[in-house]
């Protein structure tokens, strides 16, 4: 059913009159109140194409425009120099409605391409952010600059990395602390500048959420005192290893906040060593691309009240299951054809811990695992909701949250 098809039924479909004269018009009106809870309902329903969802509504009449629009400005997506003028009109604080637009924006994704002549400016993504002051979530792009002749389609990841990218200047950084305090960025930096994420991170204290891919950042050689926020998630996705001096700069502040981990390429022991060593105490939420090894199972098993574990490799080293961790309420792992399932069928019939859902990411035939009908049995037989997806990104979401919504772990992690 459409999402407001049972309106069409209510306020606009003809009825046969009832009545010898005809009936006085009445005006139907639907309560502000009660449309926008509709359309936030569809808005966030999974099957929905939310944008022109909300397009079709804002031509409904000037009251649904209005509601539309703030929906619409929740989430903005700013890549080029045409859609920073156009998203910067639409915001003028100037003007009533502008702030209103202005003040709807939640989250923020921005690229910054130096190799594109029509492309954001340092200082452009700084007035749009400073633009938002209720910004919580910045997503943030940034291209370097390739050689004359140089700039190919389809480069690998590493060698799109070797490209010039300026540091951001003293006016774009003075600007961005003139903005919002953002509770939440995602960094991915495809050029050569190591040191910019060091600059955001700077310039922004409040961060709870930090994720950063591609190039792994390194500190400048000047001494910098430690991060002072206190991160709660982490997700780490660069095309190299990840310095621990790095991670111990950022996390020196964190030893009692980090809840969420997330490793999306494998790290050296060395650097998962210093994370559970020190955070193993607070981590309620882990995700890793593999556990194959006896030493990535004993990582897992020093996250000792570990609620949510995801991994994504299709074999996972029977030790993990040995003993399984007792506060583990939702696991999520990977499925091949080969895949073999019958330790975690173990852990399910005899464990007596808290584990409340499976989530299985199927690969390549992994639906024709011979064990998979059993599995299916043992959690039903033991009250475990059993979820399966072929769908990575869904499969990722285990531990990922809305950055407006604050995280299950957050009160846990500060006791």
């Amino acid at each position: 059913m459409l999402p407001f098809s049972f309106l069409y039924d209510l306020f606009a479909r003809p009825t046969t009159p009832v009545h010898e004269h005809p009936p006085t018009h009445h005006d139907v009106h639907l309560p502000l109140e009660v449309a926008f809870n509709i359309i936030e309902a569809a808005y966030h329903s999974e099957d929905a194409d939310r944008r022109q969802l909300l397009r079709h509504c804002a031509l409904v009449c000037r009251d649904w425009s209005f509601l539309a629009q703030r929906l619409l400005f929740r989430d903005v997506a700013i890549t080029s120099r045409p859609s920073y003028t156009s998203f910067l009109a639409a915001v003028d604080r100037s003007t009533s409605r502008g702030c209103f637009l202005g003040d709807a924006v939640m989250s923020m994704h921005l690229v910054i391409d130096h190799n594109d002549q029509f492309g954001l400016s340092p200082a452009c993504f700084a007035h749009a952010v400073a633009s938002c002051p209720k910004l919580v979530d910045l997503h943030l792009a940034v291209y370097g600059s390739a050689q004359p002749g140089n700039d190919v389609l389809g480069l690998p990841d590493l060698v799109r990395m070797r490209r010039a990218a300026p540091s951001f200047d003293d006016a774009t950084l003075e600007r961005l602390r003139t903005g919002p305090s953002i509770r939440a960025l995602e960094f991915s930096n495809w050029s050569e500048n190591s040191a910019a994420i060091v600059q955001l991170l700077d310039v922004w204290p409040s961060l709870k959420r930090v994720a950063f891919s591609g190039t792994p950042p390194q500190l400048p050689p000047t001494s910098l005192p430690p991060f002072p926020g206190a991160i709660e998630e982490l997700r780490v996705n660069c095309q190299s290893a990840v310095q621990v001096d790095f991670m111990t700069w950022l996390l020196r502040n964190s030893a009692k906040s980090l809840h969420t981990l997330e490793l999306e390429r494998e790290q050296p022991n060395e650097v998962i060593d210093y994370l559970v060593e020190g955070h193993g105490a607070t981590v309620r939420s882990l995700a890793l691309p593999a556990c194959t090894t006896h030493a990535h199972a004993a990582a897992v098993r020093k996250c000792t009240r570990l609620r949510e574990l995801r991994i994504e490799a299709p074999w996972v080293t029977p030790v993990l299951f040995k003993p399984f961790p007792a506060e583990l309420e939702h696991l999520a792992l990977a499925i091949d054809q080969d895949s073999a399932i019958q330790p975690l069928l173990d852990a399910i019939r005899h464990t007596e811990g808290a584990l409340k859902a499976v989530t299985l990411q199927v690969w390549d035939k992994g639906e024709s695992n011979a064990q998979l009908p059993v599995l299916k049995m043992a959690c039903a037989l033991r009250g475990i909701e059993l979820g399966i997806t072929t769908d990575i990104q869904t499969f990722r979401t285990v531990v990922r949250r809305d950055p407006a919504v604050a995280s299950p772990f957050a009160r846990a992690a500060e006791k």
